[in-house]
């Protein structure tokens, strides 16, 4: 790793999940086995919750007319920008055919998964933007049923902003569970829900986990960590901005890792200066979990010029990488490893995170040197299809004959065969897999 640590990260945020991994495999064993009364069981006994699980239209309409007209137009202002850009990624998946050989056609076709369960956090924030980013991409990708589940809080139920953007942005159902009981009550089907095909969205430890031992049942967007952000900067960055930006994205909890990279020891040393000041002006709960991001997760790298500076990001693989330098275009062409890509002073994650259109359901922990995030086509299956002549299928039959006998596999030649055999009773094929 190239690069001076000016400052190293005590921990990291992997960490033995060995105690959340039993717990959930037992909840979603129990709930499996006991359906609706169990997930009702765990619903009151880790939301403390016994309202209506599956929310009415009147349930709806009152909560929207909780929420202020300003945060009405903020949710369809977010809406809007997240639809327009879920079409744009849209148009890039196409259905098409393709003639192989003469007479042997093969095609693509992009098929929406039938129903979508979207978990929308609501524990210490209440996460508007995730219901907007998760339902309206699926609704989209062409998904026929989207489920979104956010958790209640005890004698409130989910937060009304949170049912409204569900609602304005496409739902069909709206489910009051949380955790590891609202994960399982999507994946099985209960309350009269039908079984998702995918679920999505970020949570916490047990809800990531669920996510996890459920995948293979149904798809999943990813299996997420802690958010994480790394920061490149030179020395035209503004320091005060920079150190802003880290504070802003180290509030999402205490294992949360921000880091900057950079070439230019002053900026690098001022940050380090500002960065305790910004969270000390945080408020309580905000200020708890800044404090320990930047104590025992943060690092600040000096590297030696921007090219080190990339190879490191790129090394990072980071859900949230934002560039603070001169050259944006090299920039944008130069790195390859990242969630999302946020280039010059005038964008920050949080755009990202709130309502400039690109979906902030991201890949964490490294993650992103194999993956993107969630967009429509994680809603969608890319399946294929062939059809052939019995002219342009002879030649096919021939190869798989004897490829299959190499392999030992007689019965899927002698599939082969008998097409041959009747497509071309009067030719002899040499179909063995000698000579």
């Amino acid at each position: 790793m190239p690069g001076e640590y000016l400052k190293k990260a005590p921990l990291t945020a992997r960490s033995d999940a060995s105690e959340t991994r039993q717990a959930v495999r037992t909840i979603l064993a129990e709930i499996e086995a006991g359906g609706d009364e169990t997930a009702l069981a765990y619903a009151r006994k880790f939301d403390s919750y016994r309202g209506e699980i599956l929310l009415s239209p009147e349930t709806i309409a009152a909560a929207a007319a909780q929420v202020p007209e300003k945060l009405k137009r903020d949710i369809r202002f977010s809406h809007a920008n997240v639809k327009r850009f879920a079409e744009a990624q849209l148009k890039t998946v196409r259905d098409f055919e393709v003639e192989i050989i003469p007479g042997l056609v093969a095609g693509q076709r992009a098929i929406p998964v039938r129903a979508a369960g979207c978990y929308v956090p609501g524990g210490r924030y209440s996460h508007i933007a995730s219901a907007i980013m998760t339902v309206t991409t699926a609704k989209v990708a062409g998904c026929k049923h989207i489920v979104a589940c956010s958790p209640p809080r005890p004698g409130v139920g989910i937060a009304p902003a949170i049912i409204h953007a569900a609602h304005v942005c496409g739902a069909d159902r709206i489910m009051a569970m949380g955790g590891v009981q609202g994960i399982a009550a999507m994946a099985f089907g209960l309350f009269g829900l039908p079984k998702v095909n995918m679920l999505a969205g970020p949570g916490n430890q047990f809800v990531a986990e669920a996510k996890r031992m459920l995948f293979g049942r149904v798809g999943i967007d990813m299996i997420a960590g802690p958010t994480d952000s790394l920061i490149l900067a030179d020395a035209t960055a503004d320091p005060m901005v920079v150190a802003t930006d880290l504070v802003g994205q180290a509030e999402h909890g205490y294992n949360s890792p921000v880091w900057l990279v950079t070439d230019d020891r002053p900026l690098a040393e001022e940050v380090m200066r500002l960065v305790p000041l910004l969270i000390d002006d945080l408020p309580d709960v905000n200020r708890e979990n800044a404090a320990a991001a930047w104590r025992d997760y943060a690092e600040v790298i000096l590297c030696a010029g921007r090219e080190d500076m990339a190879a490191t990001a790129d090394d990072y693989a980071p859900e949230h990488l934002t560039v603070q330098a001169q050259g944006l275009d090299w920039w944008l062409e130069r790195l390859t490893c990242y969630g999302s890509l946020f280039l010059g002073e005038e964008t920050t994650v949080a755009f990202g995170d709130k309502a400039s259109g690109p979906n902030h359901v991201l890949p964490t922990s490294g993650a992103a040197g194999y993956t993107g995030g969630l967009s429509v086509h994680k809603y969608m299956k890319i399946v294929t299809w062939q059809r052939a002549t019995r002219e342009g299928a002879r030649p096919v039959a021939e190869a798989t004959a004897r490829i299959a006998r190499l392999e030992g596999m007689e019965g899927h030649a002698r599939t082969a065969d008998i097409r041959l055999k009747k497509y071309f009773p009067d030719e002899t094929f040499d179909l063995s897999a000698e000579g």
